[in-house]
């Protein structure tokens, strides 16, 4: 999907965090892959092990180069529009703590709704970019996108669309079927975009 704005931005952070997730990516190709495995991945067995950045370190961590394309792609359509509305710092403190938040949902829902073992790991920008897509579009709920680069829809109905198929494929993987996607993550960090948007509602007038 892509927003329809210019692609003309002044965003060093959007950029700066799409430049760091490059590097990490070549990570998985150059670096011993136990190394990026335990400081790369998010699972209740790391935490458990006291491993507490990969929290935020699986966020910028991608290993299939389809799967790195395509979160760079939305993050630069978003992320870059939302940068210059919010400033840089509150942009990255949104992004770090979405991402945060997505993958304790990937933790959380992988442990009690999926019964899966400690060991399940998890990576990628999937869920703070889920944030942004949600923070964009209760922000310009009628902003016509393109859905996956081809389907004109208003925002809000296209990020609730991407919502109920999360809720869908979550209940489908409990169900034992789904696809290997972290609908879980995806769903933390859209609660994260929804939660942050109505407390910027709430700020006083500068």
């Amino acid at each position: 999907m892509s927003a329809l704005f210019s692609s003309n931005r002044n965003a060093p952070v959007t950029f700066g965090i799409i430049a760091i997730t490059i590097v990490v990516f070549a990570g998985w190709y150059l670096l011993p892959a136990q190394f990026m495995v335990e400081n790369f991945l998010v699972s209740r067995a790391h935490l458990a092990d006291g491993r507490y950045w990969v929290l935020i370190t699986s966020v910028f961590s991608h290993y299939l180069p389809i799967h790195i394309m395509i979160n760079m792609f939305v993050l630069w359509s978003f992320g870059s529009v939302l940068e210059q509305l919010l400033g840089f710092g509150r942009f990255l403190r949104f992004y770090l703590v979405a991402g945060i938040i997505a993958s304790l949902a990937h933790v959380l829902t992988s442990t009690w709704l999926l019964g899966r073992p400690p060991d399940s790991a998890a990576l990628g920008a999937s869920g703070a970019v889920a944030g942004l897509l949600l923070l964009f579009s209760l922000t310009f709920p009628k902003h016509r996108i393109l859905i996956f680069g081809v389907l004109p829809a208003p925002a809000l109905v296209a990020a609730l669309a991407f919502i109920a198929i999360d809720i869908w494929g979550l209940f489908a993987q409990a169900d034992g079927g789904g696809l290997p996607i972290g609908h879980g993550a995806h769903l933390g960090g859209a609660l994260a975009g929804i939660v942050y948007y109505f407390m910027l509602r709430r700020r006083p007038p500068q």
